[in-house]
């Protein structure tokens, strides 16, 4: 996914935090790039190190469009969500694939359907890669 970074804020140790600017929207995500690389466009990855746990950090969605949004200290990603034969499950946001663990076996009928993931900013990151 292209996003445009910017600093955002300092963190108390680790990687920088940082605000990404896409067509899905636009939040503050931690930074696993060369600090001189913020400022300008970036094709990233996204990495969120919390599993799927269905209704408590994942929904099915009404809204059938990728987007990322803040909500209080949360990321929130919608997405298509398909389910992986290892237990793994992918998040499709906008053409970009997320990975998750899942916490518990979802619902029926949750494979291809529009879902939202919550996580807390801190689990969020992105990370440089060519294209």
């Amino acid at each position: 996914m292209l996003v445009e970074v910017e600093e955002a804020q300092p963190t108390q140790s680790g990687p920088m935090a940082v605000r990404v600017h896409s067509a899905l929207g636009t939040v503050v995500v931690l930074w696993r790039g060369a600090p001189e690389a913020v400022g300008r466009e970036h094709h990233v990855e996204w990495t969120v190190d919390e599993d799927i746990a269905w209704t408590v950090n994942a929904w099915p969605s009404a809204f059938g469009v990728s987007e990322l949004r803040e909500d209080g200290d949360s990321i929130v990603l919608r997405g298509r969500l398909s389910l992986c034969e290892d237990g793994g499950a992918v998040l499709d946001v906008g053409g970009a694939p997320v990975l998750f663990d899942l916490a518990d076996p979802p619902p029926e009928g949750v494979d291809g359907s529009w879902v939202e993931v919550r996580a807390a900013r801190g689990r969020v990151t992105v990370w440089p890669c060519g294209v």
